[in-house]
């Protein structure tokens, strides 16, 4: 075993996590055979810097792919028999092999190219190039011997020009002469309706066979009815035989040709197996990458800890169904640290309880394959060296072992196994057996997983359990969130309390008698049915709690907005009312202005002496030239200093960004430096010199 694999991974957990599903959709994204074995190969790893690697080639490979950068197409086809070819000396290579390598030098010098001076943006993917590089050493040889379409062109060499010259010439003839034979057939009534065929790739007269001995030529053939014979004019038997002549010379040419075209490729054999090696290695991390767009999966951070939160985590497989369906799939945050390795979740069934206990399963056997994985970028991912599961009825007939007595044999095998850096994933934990009985061995066992310092999610109906977890520092209840009044599960995980069962809300729900109910309840120590009477209360009242706070804050958002449009309110008429001011201040100066004017006009003498007039006007206007030009300088000086975020005009009101952001919100409130910003129902102090006004 590579000593990259998990110590303890095996085909039962890749069943339970339905991790061969998943590695039959990244098999269909490769193109190549090597890359699609992989696929159906792939086992989660232990290494994390093998791990990180994968992550991050894949990650890679997705953002150049989502954000339109160049990259070349990977629908390459594989080389292992054409590079076995070149390793044998004096071996010819078809003319299938080389245009199979061309492309493959083409498509390896495209990647080269697009990933040219990124070596700080794309470091995996470089790496993977690292030891190819662009030439054209072995694509120009070949281009030279064949054409578009891949075949041995004309100009491969002067011999093959002049041989296929003179075949073109030679089947002219040949065609002349077969049309004169066949008219003179024709006019004599002697061939049949199709008039020619072809035997064994010749050309010939179809010939009806009551005429056959009065035509020269060799009889290539009849028809199935004997009706039609198929014969060869004499006069293009001597051209045909010299076309075959041509024909042989041709192909020794084409040989040789292909024979001296082999050597020069051969040459470059070690760069060749590099290409290969490089291309294969491309299509696995296409193939992950594909998958991942797929999927909307995204890298997570990379702490070097076991342990794990994801945030929004989505279960891959379900989603796909559900949109199918036309089913909403929720997301869920789930954490496993040091403070809370061990989750414990408990409630009704039908909740939610396994998937989301699958979800962390497939997630992270997925994201130790090397695969990104649905959740939020601002998870966290840490490493495991073995991932345990006991899911579903695994009842083994062959071996007449009954549930119970196989999940008893998986539990032995996982005390035997795990450790501090063990995922332990147990469904329905110590069913299968005496509940009293199963339940108090469940206990034992939990205890003892716990003291091996194990991770992991447990779900369960047991109470013992359910307290157990409570008692215990590093371990923590959760459940399933149920609407009380119709016991609808709403898919929501809430850590911190266990579930209730809800089983005799259930059974009179769907109209058990509550006679029966009764009685049952008293077949029971009345302590455990007041703790999942009490359990269930609890959960309610989290909810009306949960709802209250929404409506809380919707009311402080909406008073909050509501003080906002009166500060709007306010600002507006503020505005309009210092326009006002400034636009009657304007007009009393210009009023000013045109009284003086006037006093100068009646004071004007018409054909008399206005000197000392004139002088006084000219000092007026020298005097209001000089006013206006220092009013436009010291505004443009203002301007100047505006910074460009306009911050200096962030009022009550505004409508602002971060300057590292784009999400926008309204100032509600301005203090010194600061100011109070409503970013959508999310209210925060940010200071004003970090804000720019949008409007």
């Amino acid at each position: 075993m590579n000593k990259d694999l998990m110590l303890h991974f095996d085909e039962q957990v890749a069943s339970d996590l339905e991790f061969d599903t998943v590695r039959y959709l990244l098999a269909e994204k490769a193109f190549q055979p090597t890359a699609k074995s992989r696929a159906h190969a792939l086992v989660p790893l232990r290494t994390r810097k093998t791990i990180v690697r994968l992550l991050q080639e894949t990650e890679e490979l997705r953002r150049i792919k989502t954000e339109g950068e160049v990259f070349p197409g990977l629908e390459f086809e594989e080389m292992p028999d054409e590079i076995r070819m070149l390793e044998i000396r004096d071996s010819v290579l078809s003319e299938a092999a080389f245009n199979k390598i061309s492309r493959a030098s083409n498509t390896v010098n495209q990647i080269v190219q697009s990933l040219e001076d990124k070596k700080n943006k794309y470091p995996r993917l470089h790496a993977v190039q690292k030891d190819i590089y662009y030439t054209k050493d072995i694509v120009n040889p070949i281009s030279k011997v064949f054409n578009a379409q891949g075949e041995i062109s004309d100009k491969a060499s002067n011999a093959l020009n002049n041989i296929r010259e003179e075949m073109m010439g030679l089947k002219r003839k040949i065609s002349q002469s077969f049309i004169r034979v066949m008219r003179d057939l024709q006019s004599k009534g002697m061939l049949a309706d199709i008039r020619e065929g072809f035997v064994n790739e010749r050309r010939a007269l179809a010939v009806e066979s009551t005429y056959k001995r009065r035509v020269n030529g060799n009889v290539l053939g009849s028809s199935n009815t004997g009706t039609i014979t198929f014969i060869e004019p004499a006069a293009v038997v001597p051209l045909n035989h010299e076309l075959e002549i041509l024909r042989d010379d041709e192909h020794k040419e084409m040989r040789r040709i292909l024979k001296d075209l082999t050597k020069i490729v051969r040459s470059h054999l070690s760069l060749i197996r590099l290409y290969s090696e490089s291309l294969i290695e491309f299509d696995w991390i296409q193939a992950r990458a594909k998958l991942a767009i797929d999927l909307n999966a995204y890298l997570p951070g990379l702490p070097n800890k076991t342990g794990l939160h994801f945030i929004n985590a989505f279960h891959p497989l379900l989603v796909k169904t559900n949109e199918t369906l036309g089913i909403t799939t929720h997301s869920q945050t789930i954490q496993l640290s040091k403070e809370g390795r061990l989750l414990v979740i408990s409630g009704p069934n039908a909740g939610g309880k396994s998937i989301t206990l699958k979800t962390v399963g497939l997630l992270q056997v997925m994201f130790q394959s090397g695969l990104l994985i649905p959740v939020s970028p601002a998870s966290e991912v840490g490493f495991f060296d073995s991932i345990l599961t006991d899911i579903g009825d695994n009842q083994s007939i062959e071996n007449q072992l009954s549930t119970y007595s196989y999940r008893l044999g998986r539990m032995k095998h996982f005390l035997e196994v795990s450790d501090g850096k063990s995922l332990l994933l147990l469904d329905e934990f110590g069913t299968g057996s005496d509940p009293e009985l199963g339940g108090a061995l469940a206990e034992v066992f939990f205890e003892e997983l716990y003291k091996r310092g194990v991770s992991g999610v447990i779900t369960t109906h047991y109470a013992n359990i359910k307290s157990r977890a409570a008692e215990l520092p590093n371990a923590i209840n959760a459940s399933m969130l149920f609407d009380r009044d119709t016991l609808a599960p709403l898919f929501k995980l809430q850590i911190g309390q266990p579930g209730s069962s809800f089983t005799f809300e259930v059974a009179e729900m769907i109209g058990i008698h509550k006679n029966l109910i009764k009685r049952a309840k008293t077949k029971l120590d009345t302590r455990k049915v007041e703790l999942d009477a009490l359990m269930g209360d609890l959960q309610k009242e989290k909810g009306k709690i949960a709802k209250l706070a929404n409506r809380q804050l919707r009311a402080e958002v909406d008073a909050q907005r509501a003080t906002l449009e009166a500060s709007k309110i306010q600002s507006q008429f503020a505005e309009k009312n210092t326009a006002l001011n400034k636009a009657t201040e304007e007009n009393n100066k210009e009023l000013t202005l045109g009284k003086k004017m006037t006093q100068f006009v009646t004071r004007f003498k018409p054909g008399g002496k206005n000197k000392e007039l004139m002088d006084e006007i000219f000092k007026f206007l020298a005097v209001e030239t000089v006013r206006k030009n220092k009013i436009s300088k010291t505004s443009a000086e203002v301007a100047k200093r505006r910074p460009s975020h306009r911050s200096d005009e962030i009022k009550i009101g505004s409508v602002v960004k971060l300057r590292t952001g784009k999400e926008r919100g309204e100032v509600i409130g301005v203090q010194g430096k600061n100011a109070t910003v409503l970013f959508g129902d999310f209210k925060t102090r940010v200071k004003i010199d970090k804000l720019s006004l949008v409007k």
